[in-house]
């Protein structure tokens, strides 16, 4: 990986990733099968996050093909998910159509939604894998804020900056921890499947913790929870161990590294 300018990079992003849809969608990683048949995809962070969201209108940022989206209509929340990737989105209709869910789907860039979209919503959510795909996490709040209803709360579950600092071997500090300007990177393979024979383009930000909570505290958003992690629930590092079922940590990094984080946030009146 190396530093270069942004380029175009949400086409040369979304490129990347109507690139991956097919090797995803067929993975052990996403499991579409136990999917279909009614398994969630939500793990227990999100889950005690998010609480009971039954009647609960959701708008889920950076959805993917929308598993969760899809998951937390199945709790009776009204969802509405929303990606960069045409491919992704498409799928996303299909398969909540052969889930016989209920979900709305809208393809776009986030920062862009403002012109599809204009209902606020009881809970924003993303999670995974979302903010390194965006330059400018103060337009990012402030879309956050945007489709939030007062008193309306924020979920966001991430990998931690720390995390990023590394390597792909986790052998040596390699990267940044504060935005030093964007990054562009090759990959072979996916995270879902790393045999998959694809290669892709994609150009990425390291976000620190300061700066995704700063600009959540300036675009009117109150800090209610925030945890950090010592696991991953996914297995889409290299050299990590199952400790817990679907609880995964970097083999010789043992319990050293915080690995994700998670953030509740209140949008005050």
């Amino acid at each position: 990986m190396k530093s270069q300018p942004e380029k175009n990079y949400k086409e040369i992003n979304r490129a990347s990733w109507n690139n991956r849809v097919d090797a995803h969608i067929n993975s052990e990683f996403y499991d579409m099968k136990g999917f279909l048949s009614g398994k969630s995809s939500l793990n227990s962070i999100e889950i005690g996050f998010l609480g009971d969201i039954k009647g609960k209108r959701i708008l889920h940022l950076q959805c993917h093909f929308g598993q969760d989206t899809i998951s937390m209509a199945r709790e009776g929340a009204i969802v509405t998910g929303v990606d960069l990737s045409d491919k992704a989105i498409e799928k996303a209709k299909e398969i909540a159509e052969k889930c016989k869910v209920d979900a709305t789907f809208i393809c776009c860039d986030i920062f862009d939604l403002p012109n599809h979209l204009e209902e606020q919503f009881d809970i924003v959510y993303t999670s995974y894998g979302v903010i390194g795909w965006l330059p400018d996490l103060d337009k990012w709040a402030r879309i956050v804020s945007r489709f939030l209803k007062p008193d309306g709360h924020f979920v966001f579950v991430e990998f931690h900056p720390v995390v990023w600092m590394f390597d792909d071997d986790f052998e040596k500090i390699e990267y940044n921890y504060f935005n030093a300007g964007a990054m562009v990177e090759t990959e072979d393979g996916t995270y879902a499947d790393r045999e998959a024979q694809i290669s892709q383009e994609c150009i990425v930000w390291n976000h620190s913790l300061s700066d995704i909570i700063h600009n959540l505290i300036k675009n009117g958003l109150r800090i209610d929870l925030l945890k950090e992690y010592d696991y991953s629930p996914y297995n889409c590092f290299k050299h990590t161990i199952e400790f817990e079922p679907k609880k995964y940590r970097i083999k010789h990094l043992e319990n050293k590294i915080p690995m994700v984080f998670a953030i509740k946030a209140l949008k005050a009146q």
